[in-house]
């Protein structure tokens, strides 16, 4: 009975050497899929784990009329490996996220002022649509296709939370329409019409 409470005593304490409290990103090193390698603990200061770049309002002044400013383990090393990050949304009047993915991680969003029309599309194709207001929440599973939209005839300001200090980001409409994949292509996969994407490749960017 000794030499098993002696053999498990060594290994309770072997498990609590091997845990790590945190893994702050080295931003200085490359990331791969599991994120950033850690800094060494003797580099590590409180900075790390305080962001404040969500304070201040995003530039809206672009073709969506919307602004993203992300706290992913890039801006905010502190959250590398812990699962978990955060991004603002601004949205003018008229403001749109379009649709897009995070194939890594599932989010939460937090309307904090005006109105956002959001939703997203199961992988049954069934729509799940809400106008949310201040103080409302609403998930979007992780990978589903989802989307935000502005109602409000002002700015409307919301915050999202995710699942991942790297949740990733694919949006759709740039996916098609920002590259150079043939417009023959696109239309073969989407049914638009030749001229249609090409004016949106014009608008987005994309050639070919």
């Amino acid at each position: 009975m000794f030499k098993f409470l002696f053999l498990l005593a060594i290994l309770i304490l072997s498990s609590d050497a091997a845990v790590q409290d945190f893994c702050v990103a080295d931003l200085k090193a490359p990331e791969s899929p599991s994120g950033y390698s850690c800094k060494s603990v003797t580099n590590v200061t409180v900075d790390d784990f305080v962001f404040s770049g969500l304070s201040a309002a995003g530039n809206t002044a672009s073709i969506i009329k919307a602004a993203v400013t992300p706290a992913f383990a890039a801006q905010f090393p502190g959250v590398n490996g812990l699962g978990i990050s955060a991004a603002r949304l601004d949205l003018a009047a008229g403001g749109v996220i379009p649709f897009h993915t995070h194939p890594g991680a599932s989010e939460i969003l937090l309307v904090v002022q005006g109105s956002i029309t959001a939703g997203f599309v199961s992988s049954a194709n069934s729509v799940y649509l809400k106008t949310l207001k201040k103080g409302d929440l609403m998930v979007f599973p992780q990978g589903l296709l989802h989307f935000q939209v502005s109602d409000a005839g002002y700015t409307s300001v919301g915050y999202v939370f995710f699942s991942s200090s790297n949740p990733g980001l694919q949006i759709t409409d740039f996916a098609l329409f920002a590259n150079d994949l043939p417009t023959k292509l696109v239309g073969a996969t989407t049914f638009l019409d030749e001229a249609t994407i090409k004016k949106l490749k014009g608008v987005l960017g994309g050639t070919n």
